[in-house]
């Protein structure tokens, strides 16, 4: 395990992104006046990337994985909260894989269904992402299907900067990138292709405050896991490939509450007819609820990182 600051770099996150452009979308940006949601006078860019295939960022790791690794004959094996499960799901689907996808018993419905609809083997274990993660291990012990981490793998995170390189080309007058966290997978990529170029912070619920929790200890420990965004956001620590990526280049966290996170779901709604999971208007909720407040002329870019929620649900009788 290559645990450094440096396993991961620019040049392997360029090299990933050809090789997946193919099979995943390059999701829009949409910059919005924070007036329009009762804030001070400066423009918001958001990155939609709840427009992603399987309906988050994870689409990105997914692939690079399954294409840069060998795949047995037994297939693959994920645990995940949800979001995780849909694009290894997806991507396996896609390059037709067989895929055995470990959820645990607080993944959302919509999730499970994404799961499903893509033809991977659903099973359910256990309370915490903790439970389903420790019987896909089994599992793959069992029957010598490849894992496919949802953070803590070198593939995964190189998958996920990809959205960075994409953002930069997209956005490159930013000087602060909100990304929410679990794991770290995806602020880990993202930080790897900045190197510090612009400000990248990790938003996290009160209720499962890994990375804060990281930076505290200087290293990965335990923290709680639990809250709104608990099947996405709470994988009860961040991981060992993840942390010396953001110890190095993404020092702040902010936290936020499981009311703020909510607000930011309901204002996305109102305001842009965005769609948002919990821990897909995490972001966001930092810069709402006032737990980060930009300086006058800095220019903030947000990650809507998921949509796999049936917060929406439209009547299909009439």
């Amino acid at each position: 395990m290559d645990a450094s600051a440096d396993a991961v770099t620019s040049e392997m996150i360029a090299q990933c992104e050809r090789l997946i452009r193919p099979f995943i979308r390059r999701t829009p940006v949409v910059d919005v006046d924070a007036a329009e949601f009762g804030l001070p006078g400066h423009t918001l860019t958001f990155k939609l990337e709840l427009l992603q295939h399987s309906g988050s960022f994870k689409a990105r790791g997914a692939f690079a994985n399954l294409l840069t690794r060998d795949v047995p004959k037994a297939g693959l094996v994920a645990a995940s909260g949800g979001n995780h499960g849909a694009a290894v799901a997806y991507a396996a689907m896609k390059l037709d894989k067989p895929a055995k996808i470990f959820v645990p018993s607080i993944s959302s419905p919509a999730k499970l269904q994404r799961i499903r609809d893509y033809g991977a083997d659903l099973a359910i274990e256990g309370d915490r992402y903790a439970d389903a993660l420790a019987a896909s291990e089994s599992w793959a012990q069992q029957t010598g299907a490849l894992q496919v981490p949802a953070f803590d793998q070198k593939e995964t995170i190189v998958g996920q900067g990809t959205l960075g390189l994409e953002l930069a080309g997209q956005a490159p007058d930013i000087d602060t990138l909100l990304v929410s966290v679990g794991g770290g997978g995806l602020i880990a990529g993202i930080a790897a292709w900045y190197a510090g170029r612009i400000k990248v912070i990790g938003v996290e619920p009160l209720a499962s405050p890994t990375l804060t929790k990281a930076f505290e200890a200087g290293r990965p420990v335990d923290a709680e896991a639990g809250g709104l965004a608990a099947d996405s956001l709470a994988p009860r620590r961040v991981g060992e490939q993840v942390f010396p990526i953001v110890q190095k280049y993404a020092r702040q966290t902010v936290l936020v509450s499981d009311a703020a996170i909510a607000e930011a779901q309901a204002t996305l709604w109102r305001a842009l007819r965005i769609v948002a999971e919990p821990g897909g208007a995490a972001a966001f909720s930092a810069i709402l609820s006032g737990a980060y407040r930009p300086v006058a002329g800095e220019r903030v870019a947000i990650i809507i990182s998921g949509g796999n929620t049936a917060v929406v649900n439209f009547d299909l009788t009439h």
